[in-house]
């Protein structure tokens, strides 16, 4: 049996689950999320715990068993917490401001970027440099900070560029003059 799937999810006390035939949703304080069942898994309520199943032993059925157990996991631990991700923007001139559901970045070309955010995520920006991304949904949180991240990725020579905080850009010495 997978050693993901046949783990329980803990349900928290202010989060609702349902199962609608193959559909399962999630709704707590950060908001509601949805999710259809990966084919060969199966769901139920049990108290205040979400327990999934599979219906055969093949090698497929076994992986998808792990998948949609870390699926709900994420559903039920986004509506009840929610997710974050921070970017950093560096270089000279580069900057990040958020008019109303638009984020527009300035980062040396010679057009403003501008991105429209998605329905259920929040974009703060401070400082002009520090981005925060906050959703109930893993995935989508995910996909824009990956978004925003591609529009202008660290660069290895003097590291200019949009990057999750924290995250090390390995650096080039460049050319030297004899």
């Amino acid at each position: 049996m997978s050693r993901i799937g046949k783990q329980p999810v803990e349900v928290p006390a202010k989060v609702k689950v349902s199962i609608n035939g193959n559909v399962i949703s999630a709704e707590g304080p950060k908001g509601k999320l949805d999710l259809n069942l990966p084919r060969f898994t199966a769901a139920k309520v049990e108290g205040t715990k979400v327990l999934l199943t599979r219906a055969s032993e093949s090698a497929e059925a076994r992986a998808m068993h792990g998948l949609a157990r870390a699926l709900v996991n994420n559903m039920v631990r986004g509506v009840s917490d929610g997710f974050q991700k921070k970017l950093e923007i560096q270089g000279v001139g580069f900057k990040a401001a958020v008019q109303g559901n638009i984020v527009n970045m300035s980062l040396g070309f010679s057009h403003p970027i501008l991105y429209p955010i998605p329905a259920g995520i929040k974009v703060v920006v401070e400082e002009n440099t520090k981005i925060s991304i906050d959703g109930a949904s893993k995935e989508t949180v995910g996909r824009v900070a990956a978004e925003l991240r591609s529009y202008y990725p660290p660069e290895p020579y003097k590291g200019k560029g949009v990057r999750y905080a924290g995250e090390h850009v390995v650096r080039k010495e460049g050319k030297t003059v004899q």
